[in-house]
């Protein structure tokens, strides 16, 4: 029987699923009040970098802490979708019994693909964030793991990708991932150190990482299955377009989450 856990990201107390596979991990968890869920500076932790690595103190905290078949990350409010939808958000969650049957076939799940339909990977990270943190990322992948830079090279020119740092994977490759992944970023905050960004864009290690998913899937050629995606709260679409399209063309880089 395989051993799963999917840590739920979360800064907040939120509902949360029932199924055990799920388990609410307080992110950025250092110094503050506690929610009576799993700590992320708990054991070997990065907690303290929460202000800008985002929800990853919570993906190091399981890479560190936790001895699982598989391991995964949603969001507290976002969530892999089950086939079975109802009115009830909570029971429209992929549960334990329906990802045992995906991953008989796959050991990676990820979310399915966000589109930008009128940009490239790249250009709409330039146009709404400040490109010279994804810029400096493609040179520490350059020289630290230049057998990387074909994939670099076709993922920044697709006009979709894996979003929201959303996976499962088999431990095997979350270590893998996580070993990549970190060693990248930790190299990038020694670059980046002394950049001045207001709160939202000094978030910008969650939101390079993002990127890098589809980077490391496309070198290493895993078989992965997609899963539609589900939000629990209320989405203002109106917001969300407005601003891409200011981003896209008027040049106003995003200032808050929509």
């Amino acid at each position: 029987m395989k051993n799963i856990k999917i840590i739920i990201a979360t800064h907040k107390k939120y509902q949360m699923p029932k199924d055990n596979m799920y388990l609410p991990l307080h992110v950025g968890a250092e110094g503050k009040e506690d929610l009576g869920y799993q700590k992320d500076n708990d054991g070997e932790n990065i907690s303290l970098k929460n202000p800008y690595f985002c929800e990853l103190t919570g993906l190091y905290w399981a890479w560190k802490n936790m001895d699982c078949d598989y391991i995964g990350l949603v969001h507290y409010r976002r969530y892999f979708a089950s086939k079975k939808r109802s009115k009830d958000k909570f029971a429209s969650i992929l549960n334990d019994k329906e990802l045992k049957r995906y991953l008989e076939k796959y050991d990676i799940i990820v979310p399915k693909k966000r589109r930008y339909w009128i940009e490239t990977i790249y250009n709409h990270y330039k146009h709404t964030m400040h490109i010279e943190t994804l810029d400096e990322t493609i040179k520490i992948i350059e020289k630290k793991y230049p057998q990387y830079i074909n994939s670099v090279n076709k993922v920044m020119k697709r006009r979709s990708m894996h979003a929201f740092n959303m996976f499962i994977m088999k431990k095997e490759y979350f270590d893998q991932y996580c070993d990549w992944l970190f060693s990248i970023l930790f190299d990038l905050e020694k670059k980046m150190k002394n950049n001045k960004y207001d709160a939202f864009h000094a978030r910008f290690y969650g939101r390079v990482s993002e990127r890098l998913l589809d980077i490391w899937l496309d070198y290493n050629g895993y078989k992965y299955k997609e899963i539609p995606f589900i939000y629990m709260e209320k989405i203002n679409w109106g917001k969300k377009i407005s601003g891409f399209l200011k981003a896209k063309f008027f040049g106003k880089k995003y200032d808050k989450s929509f």
